[in-house]
C-alpha cells in the first residue's frame, strides 16, 4: 500500500493524526486542553491520552446534543460505517432536511476532537467512545436500541438458530455464521422485512410497538403466549437469558423508519425573548441596580468595621449570623449570602487570623472606597463574572450531608464561569432591549451540554442560569432582564441590531430566527490585559449613568435629615456618626438623636464643630430643635468624670452626685462617696459609663491625666489578604504561543520516534531502540555531518538519567560537545557527546 494510500485509509488514531494538519492538531488540543497536560512526546502517545477514559468522557461532555446524537449512532452502526450510513440512522427514511444540513459540521467536529476517525466510507468512533455509548444491559443506550443480531444470538444453539431461519422463510444454512448473516440480510430488507410484518397479527405487532423505542427487553413467561410465540419463532424477539427477550437493533430500525433517536434535535432551540425596552430604561435601570450593589457591599463591610461574626471551627458563617446580616442589610438570607461572597471575590473581605478568629474588611476594601463609582463597580463585576464559589448553593448539602454555610467550604462549582459567560453572551445576542424567558435560556444550555445534566429544575447547570440572571440583574449587569450596554462591553460582545423605541410587556414577542446548526465553541480565554481592557470600558458607559455623590443634605424641623442621593465620602461619614440611619432608598433619611449626638461628642467633635457642619452641608437653615438637642447634649456631656479606681465618678456638682446615689438604679454599681466632688464604685469603667448613660445622666470617659478620652470607632481590618483563587473546570484552554510550542515538539518526537533510520554496525536495523555505537563512531559521524549538513537521530540521556531519542542538525563538534539544530524541541542546542549514546543516519529517503 502505497503512503498516498495510508493517508487516505488510516490503520489507527495515531496515523490520523499525524495525517493532520498543524491548524487541524490545534483546534483539537484547543478542544481537548487535557491531552497536552503535559505535552505527550509524539503523536502516538497523544493518541493514547486522546482514547483514555476520563479524556474521552470531558470530550463527550462537551458535546451538544446533535453532535452527541450523532455520536450514539455511529456507535450503533456497524464498524466501520460509512457516511451515507451514518446519515440515514440520523435522518430517517424521510431524510430530514434539518438533519442533513447539520450533519456536516456535527461530524466535522468530532473529527476534531478526535472522537471520529477515518475516512467517510471508513469511519470508526474511538474505542472507549464506543464502549460509552454503545447499548449494553448494564448501560442502556440514550436511542433505546438493543443488541444486534449477531450478538443476541452469540450464545444460541446451531439448531435453534436453524429453526428460525426456516420459520421467517429463509433457506436453512450449513452454519451458523451464515444462518446469522441471512437473518440479518432479512431484518436490514425493508421490502421483505415489510412482507415478513404484513402477516403478523395485530397484538404482535402491538409487542413490538412498545420495545422499539427502548427500553428494548422484556419479561416472558415458560410458556409464551401465541402472540410471542410468533415473534420468538422468526426471530423479531431474542431470548437473552431464562424469562428475558430482546428487540434485535435491526428490526427496531425497521420499524423506526430508519432513525437511531426518537427525537433528533439538529437545531439548537432558540431562546426565546420575554419583553423588550428601550435600551435607554435597560441602561438606567442597570445603572441603578449598580449603585445599589455597590452601596450595599459598603453598608456591610461598614457593619463589620470593628469585627466581623466569628469564623467557625469548620470554616464559614454561621446560620445566626448570616441572618443577623440579612437583618443589618434589609434582605433575605439568599441575597445577604449573595453580597457576603461577592466581597470575598472581590478581595474586600476575609477572616483576620487571629487567635479568636473573626471576618473583617480587608486593606484592599479601604484602596477600593477611594476609587471612583465606575471602578468600584468593575471590580465586583470581574469578580463574580470569574468566581467559582456559588452563593446559591448555601444552605444545601455535600456529599457528606453537612450544611454548606457562607464563607464555608465547599461552594466552588467549577462550571459557574462557564454558565454565566454563557447565559450573558446568549442575552447580548439578542436585540438590544431584550429580557430572555428563562425556561428557553435554559434549554439552550441543555442543547449545548448534552451530557451535563438532564433537562430538570434540579440539574446544577439549569440552576446556574437562573442564579446569574437573578445575579446580573442584582448587580447591574442587566436592568430589567436585558443585557445593559456596559454588561455587554464588559463581556466583550458587539452590539446587536437597533431595539424597537417603545416598551412591550412579555406578550409582545419579537421575531425569531431559527439558523443552521452552531454549537457554542468553549469559551477562549481572555488576557489580562483584555479583561482590563473591557472592564474599562464598561465602567466608562457606566460612569456617566451613576449620580453624582452629593455635598449637601435637607434638614427638618423633625430632627431628621433627607440625603437626595449619595453623599460625598466625608459628608457621609461624619453623617454616619453624628445621626442613625432611618430609612433607605431613593433618598436616604438620618434621624438625630441625643445618643448620635453623644456619639458624635465622644468622637471628639465640639457642639461649636456640629453647629459649623450643619449650616455647611444644609441646603435647608438649621431647624432650632436641632440646635437645641446638640447643645444641650454638649452641656451635660462631660459634665461626670469616670476613670479607673476600679472605677470612680468625678463632679463639681456634689448635688448631681447626690441625686445619683439615691437613684435605685446605681445600686448595681456599689457607689461610695469618697470626697463631696467624687464616688468610688466596684464595676469597672466601661460598666459604670453605660449604666450611668441608661439612667439618663451623659458622662464622659477620662485618662488618667484627667483629660476626656475621644472615643473613636476603630476600623479592624485583616493583614493583607488574595482574593480566592477560582477552581477551574479541567485543565485552561492553551494560548497561541503555547499550542504552536506543544505542535512542534509532539511533531518533532514523531519525527525521531517513527522515521527510519540506516542500520548500524553495532546495532543494525533495530529501529525504534536507542542508537548504540562507540564513542569513536558517533564523533566521526558527528563531523561528518557537519561538513554535508545530513540530519542524524540520536539517543541522548541527560543529568537526571532520563533517556530520550533526537532528530539534530549538527552545526559544530568541539571541547567534546556537538551544538545543533534540535528538532525535537525546534531549537538550537548544545550537547555533551559523552551523554550521546549512539548515532544513526536517516534512510535516505526521509534526510
Amino acid at each position: 500500500m502505497s503512503s498516498d494510500e495510508k493517508q487516505v485509509a488510516p490503520r489507527s488514531l495515531a496515523e490520523a493524526l499525524r495525517a493532520k494538519e498543524d491548524g487541524s492538531l490545534a483546534a483539537l488540543l484547543r478542544a481537548r486542553p487535557d491531552l497536552i497536560t503535559p505535552v505527550p512526546t509524539d503523536l502516538t502517545q497523544l493518541a493514547t491520552r486522546a482514547g483514555t477514559r476520563a479524556s474521552v468522557i470531558r470530550a463527550l461532555e462537551r458535546l451538544d446534543r446533535f453532535t452527541l446524537q450523532t455520536a450514539e449512532a455511529l456507535a450503533v452502526a456497524p464498524e466501520p460505517a460509512d457516511h451515507e450510513t451514518l446519515l440515514a440512522l440520523l435522518a430517517g427514511d424521510e431524510n430530514d432536511p434539518a438533519v442533513v444540513g447539520a450533519f456536516p459540521h456535527a461530524l466535522a467536529a468530532l473529527r476534531e476532537q478526535a472522537l471520529v476517525w477515518g475516512p467517510d466510507d471508513r469511519l470508526r468512533l474511538v474505542r472507549t467512545a464506543r464502549e460509552l455509548l454503545a447499548p449494553s444491559p448494564q448501560h442502556p443506550s440514550p436511542t433505546g436500541l438493543g443488541p444486534t443480531v449477531a450478538e443476541a444470538t452469540s450464545g444460541m444453539s446451531p439448531g435453534r438458530i436453524q429453526e428460525i431461519l426456516t420459520a421467517a422463510g429463509l433457506p436453512t444454512t450449513h452454519d451458523a455464521v451464515s444462518a446469522v448473516a441471512s437473518l440479518t440480510a432479512l431484518f436490514t430488507d425493508r421490502a421483505r422485512m415489510a412482507d415478513l410484518l404484513a402477516t403478523a397479527a395485530p397484538d404482535s405487532l402491538d409487542v413490538l410497538s412498545r420495545l422499539v423505542w427502548g427500553p428494548p427487553y422484556g419479561q416472558v413467561t415458560a410458556d409464551p403466549a401465541s402472540r410471542l410465540r410468533w415473534l420468538l419463532d422468526r426471530g423479531l424477539l431474542l431470548p437473552t437469558a431464562p424469562g428475558t427477550v430482546v428487540l434485535p437493533r435491526e428490526v427496531a430500525l425497521h420499524l423506526r423508519a430508519g432513525r437511531a433517536h426518537r427525537d433528533t434535535a439538529p437545531l439548537p432551540p432558540a431562546v426565546e425573548p420575554a419583553a423588550t425596552h428601550r435600551p435607554q430604561v435597560v441602561d438606567t435601570s442597570a445603572a441603578g441596580q449598580a449603585y445599589t450593589a455597590l452601596a450595599t457591599v459598603e453598608e456591610l463591610l461598614k457593619d463589620w468595621d470593628e469585627g466581623g461574626p466569628t469564623v467557625l471551627r469548620a470554616g464559614g458563617l454561621s446560620v445566626r449570623d448570616l441572618k443577623r446580616t440579612a437583618v443589618a442589610l434589609d434582605v433575605s438570607e439568599p441575597v445577604a449570602a449573595f453580597w457576603i461572597e461577592l466581597a470575598y471575590a472581590a478581595g474586600l473581605l476575609a477572616s483576620d487570623g487571629e487567635a479568636d478568629e473573626r471576618y473583617a474588611a480587608t486593606p484592599a476594601y479601604d484602596e477600593w472606597l477611594e476609587l471612583p463609582s465606575a471602578e468600584r463597580w468593575t471590580r465586583l463585576a470581574t469578580a463574580w463574572l470569574s468566581a467559582t464559589r456559588t452563593a446559591g448553593v448555601i444552605g444545601g448539602r455535600d456529599t457528606k450531608e453537612r450544611t454548606l454555610s457562607a464563607l464555608g467550604p465547599g461552594l466552588d462549582r467549577s462550571a459557574a464561569p462557564e454558565v454565566r459567560h454563557r447565559v450573558l453572551t446568549l442575552l447580548a445576542a439578542l436585540p438590544e432591549g431584550a429580557s430572555a424567558s428563562p425556561d428557553s435560556l435554559v434549554a439552550r444550555l441543555h442543547w449545548e451540554r448534552a451530557l451535563r445534566g438532564a433537562a430538570s429544575s434540579d440539574d446544577l447547570r439549569a440552576r446556574l442560569a437562573r442564579w446569574t440572571l437573578s445575579e446580573a440583574e442584582s448587580l447591574g449587569i442587566t436592568g430589567r432582564g436585558a443585557l445593559s450596554a456596559h454588561g455587554r462591553a464588559l463581556i466583550g460582545a458587539e452590539s446587536s441590531s437597533p431595539a424597537p423605541e417603545t416598551d412591550s410587556g412579555p406578550g409582545d414577542k419579537l421575531p425569531v430566527h431559527h439558523h443552521r446548526h452552531h454549537p457554542a465553541p468553549p469559551p477562549q480565554p481572555r488576557s489580562p490585559a483584555e479583561l482590563a481592557s473591557a472592564a474599562s470600558r464598561a465602567g466608562c458607559l457606566l460612569a456617566p449613568l451613576l449620580p453624582e455623590p452629593l455635598d449637601h443634605v435637607l434638614l427638618q424641623a423633625d430632627l431628621t435629615a433627607v440625603a437626595p442621593g449619595p453623599l460625598q465620602r466625608p459628608l457621609a461619614d461624619t453623617l454616619d456618626v453624628l445621626a442613625d440611619v432611618e430609612s433607605k432608598g431613593g433618598a436616604t433619611v438620618y434621624r438625630f438623636t441625643p445618643g448620635s449626638v453623644r456619639r458624635a461628642l465622644d468622637a471628639g467633635r465640639s457642639a461649636s464643630d456640629l453647629h459649623t457642619f450643619l449650616s455647611e452641608h444644609s441646603r435647608t437653615p438649621v431647624p432650632q430643635p436641632l440646635t437645641y438637642l446638640i447643645d444641650d447634649v454638649a452641656r451635660r456631656h462631660g459634665h461626670l468624670r469616670i476613670g479607673s479606681a476600679s472605677a470612680y465618678v468625678r463632679c463639681d456638682d456634689d448635688a448631681l452626685l447626690n441625686e445619683i446615689i439615691a437613684d435605685k438604679r446605681s445600686q448595681g454599681l456599689r457607689l461610695r462617696r469618697l470626697a463631696p466632688t467624687v464616688l468610688a464604685a466596684q464595676a469597672d469603667p466601661a460598666t459604670l459609663l453605660e449604666g450611668l448613660r441608661s439612667m439618663g445622666f451623659a458622662p464622659a470617659a477620662e485618662s488618667a491625666e484627667g483629660d476626656v478620652l475621644i472615643t473613636r470607632a476603630h476600623a479592624h481590618r485583616t493583614p493583607p489578604r488574595t482574593a480566592p483563587e477560582p477552581v477551574p473546570d479541567g485543565p485552561p484552554s492553551p494560548d497561541t504561543t503555547l499550542l504552536g510550542a506543544a505542535i512542534r515538539a509532539i511533531r518533532a518526537g514523531d519525527l525521531a520516534s517513527t522515521t527510519p533510520h540506516k542500520p548500524t554496525a553495532a546495532a543494525p536495523g533495530r529501529n525504534g531502540t536507542l542508537p548504540r555505537t562507540t564513542s569513536a563512531e558517533t564523533l566521526a559521524t558527528m563531523q561528518a555531518a557537519v561538513l554535508t549538513g545530513d540530519t542524524l537521530w540520536i539517543g541522548y540521556v541527560n543529568a537526571e538519567g532520563s533517556a530520550s531519542q533526537r532528530v539534530i542538525a549538527p552545526i559544530k563538534v568541539e571541547g567534546g560537545f556537538v551544538t545543533a539544530y534540535d528538532h525535537t524541541a525546534d531549537e538550537v542546542r548544545t550537547y555533551p557527546l559523552h551523554r550521546v549514546t549512539g548515532v544513526a543516519e536517516l534512510a535516505d529517503e526521509q534526510a
